[in-house]
């Protein structure tokens, strides 16, 4: 297996007696020795680099020099794509009018990330589902948009144009070039991510992460004994790497046990009850997590361990290390929603596809969402089927919360019922959402639906036909309006109640 993926690795061989021994595929070796290195690097960075000791030029220049070393390891010659992408969008910003930038800068990132995905699929290597050069340009493309945005929210609006966290998120000057390189291609973030906004890692670089402005959670103890300037992220940084360790063995050990691609094997489908099918689709898809688990949750001890992503404090006076945390692994595996998975998994491309769509999109935001998540995410048929059944998913899990849950609140036990209920149904729906995504072909999808009937495709459409739902603008509109009738009312009491506190004054006197 090792020595048949070796020449879809561009980066360095200097790892392929281990990619023999171990029987795992070079780019995958490589990419998993990048880590560790920049895990080492990141405690380097954080003692001996450290603000008080050096000045954020030479941060800079040592953050982006070691994660350009690391791109050339795991990516060779393709890792210029890095420089290319991230050069085209700079000199979009600084030529275009700002009026407009933000706009040809997202088109001109995804496009050029589209481009490099189709080329991979289609023309050098289809189904090569491993560490590739366009995974780090994903992360790159969230970034630079990200940054587009903020740059234009901040140099061309007011801040009462602006909501609360674009506000927080705008940027009030253009960064350099230097800056803007380290911001996208630093060590800490090169391989894996995650997305961080550009205030926060800049916050990082000149050694302001601690201050009060990331605290907004602290419950009051930046205020009280507890204080310190910098909290050790060594706790958190062990912890999450006992994760990773786990994750590992856990996918290593079942990953191979219950393939995703047996779900459609026809001997299978004809001879295995369909109740069983449902058993082995949820344990193969939960075999399959721990990998992810694995990569984001290093990406994020790394960062940790370099002295980024503090976030506050706990109520017991613990410092919180999740301001760029990618999953909650958790609240991921016990969601009771549609929505509740989502928001726990692949954290910070969830809010990037809020800041820049979501929250931005006129017609049909949900939608409009999940289309550019499946563009973001690649060339595959199999994610555009995911994508477009996520919104089918979506749109009949708000109609059943808004319809049905009222219901279940009446008392602690049905509330319990519920959430049993909820959750196998949530781990189907996902488990049934995502099974193209891991197929990737689109002639292995459908055949995996029709196994299914389709069935719960046609249950979507008939709960978003029988159960009526308001958007969540609508939603937000009536709850404002509600807010603001509520003021009013109280505006009058209290004005009512003044005048008959001076009527009786009146009458004393």
């Amino acid at each position: 297996m090792a020595t048949q993926t070796t020449a879809s690795c561009t980066g360095s061989t200097l790892l392929q007696p281990i990619s023999e021994i171990i029987n795992l595929p070079l780019d995958q070796v490589n990419f998993v020795a990048g880590q560790l290195f920049a895990l080492l690097m990141a405690v380097w960075f954080r003692l001996y680099l450290h603000p008080s000791k050096t000045s954020p030029f030479i941060r800079h220049v040592v953050a982006t020099l070691l994660g350009f070393y690391l791109a050339l390891f795991c990516f060779g010659w393709y890792s210029l794509h890095f420089l290319v992408q991230s050069g085209l969008s700079y000199s979009v910003m600084i030529f275009a009018g700002l009026e407009h930038m933000h706009k040809y800068c997202f088109i001109v990132t995804l496009g050029y990330l589209i481009l490099c995905q189709i080329t991979r699929v289609y023309v050098f290597d289809y189904g090569m589902y491993s560490a590739d050069f366009t995974g780090p340009m994903m992360v790159i493309t969230q970034k630079i948009t990200s940054l587009a945005f903020e740059i234009h929210d901040g140099l061309t609006k007011r801040d009462a144009q602006l909501t609360p966290s674009q506000k927080y998120l705008a940027i009030r000057r253009m960064p350099s070039l230097l800056e803007y390189l380290s911001y996208n291609c630093n060590f800490m973030g090169i391989l894996a991510g995650p997305t961080c906004s550009y205030n926060d890692y800049m916050a990082f670089i000149d050694g302001t992460g601690y201050q009060p402005r990331h605290q907004e959670n602290a419950n009051g103890k930046e205020n009280g004994k507890y204080k310190q300037s910098e909290p050790s992220p060594k706790n958190d940084v062990i912890s999450k790497l006992c994760t990773c360790a786990i994750s590992l063995a856990i996918y290593l050990s079942l990953c191979k046990l219950l393939p995703v691609e047996h779900s459609i094997d026809d001997d299978f489908v004809n001879s295995t009850p369909f109740h069983l099918q449902v058993i082995y689709l949820y344990l193969a898809m939960l075999a399959l997590r721990p990998k992810y688990y694995f990569v984001w949750t290093l990406a994020d001890a790394i960062n940790n361990a370099a002295g980024f992503g503090f976030n506050g404090y706990n109520k017991d006076g613990s410092p919180r290390w999740d301001l760029i945390s990618n999953l909650r692994i958790l609240d991921i595996e016990f969601a009771t929603s549609f929505k509740s998975f989502l928001d726990n998994w692949n954290i910070q491309t969830a809010l990037w596809l809020k800041r820049v769509c979501y929250e931005r999109c006129a017609i049909n935001p949900t939608a409009a969402t999940f289309l550019l998540s499946a563009m973001w995410h690649g060339v595959y048929p199999g994610y555009y089927l995911t994508f477009l059944t996520g919104i089918a998913m979506t749109m009949a899990a708000r109609a059943v919360r808004h319809n049905i849950r009222p219901y279940f609140l009446v008392s602690d036990s049905y509330k319990c019922v519920y959430d049993v209920i909820t959750w196998a149904w949530t781990q189907i729906a996902i488990s049934y959402t995502v099974a193209p995504f891991v197929l990737l072909a689109v002639g292995r999808s459908l055949k995996f639906y029709r196994s299914w009937y389709f069935c719960l495709h046609l249950l979507c459409l008939l709960v978003v036909l029988v159960l009526p739902v308001k958007s969540r603008r609508q939603q937000a509109k009536e709850q404002q309006d509600g807010l603001l009738k509520d003021k009013l009312q109280d505006n009058q009491t209290d004005h009512n109640s003044t005048d008959n506190n001076c009527n009786q004054k009146d009458k004393a006197t």
